[in-house]
């Protein structure tokens, strides 16, 4: 069981309150009438079970969450191989560098890639 509390009566959102397209996708949400718990990584940055646990929710490895392309991370590292637990701190310490948003609801999970994706779940 994880630690992550899910329901199919409520969407579980991890975003990044800076990102435009997570402010979309609230308002998505919001616009449909679902009772929404918010988590932004910002203000409460995710801890290493619950990054591995979305990450196998969404079938990726914990490396796939992390936006390599992300300023924030061009700017802090070099392109390089480390181990899960390595990309776990990493994200731990620079929430921002992590691939968001992400919904869940019940059993399903998505990574959200464009605001109208959260009308799938």
């Amino acid at each position: 069981m994880g630690e992550i509390a899910t329901s199919d009566r409520q969407i579980t959102l991890f975003y990044n309150s800076g990102s435009k397209r997570a402010k979309q996708t609230l308002a998505y949400a919001k616009a449909e009438g679902w009772p929404i718990h918010e988590i932004d990584i910002l203000k409460t940055p995710p801890n290493g079970t619950q990054i591995a646990e979305l990450a196998g929710r969404l079938g990726l490895e914990v490396k796939d969450l992390v936006n390599q392309s992300h300023p924030a991370y061009m700017s802090k590292f070099e392109p390089h191989e480390f181990s899960s637990e390595d990309w776990i701190k990493m994200i731990r310490h620079n929430p921002e560098i992590m691939k968001q948003p992400i919904a869940i609801r019940g059993n399903n999970t998505i990574l959200v890639e464009t605001p109208t994706d959260i009308l799938r779940i």
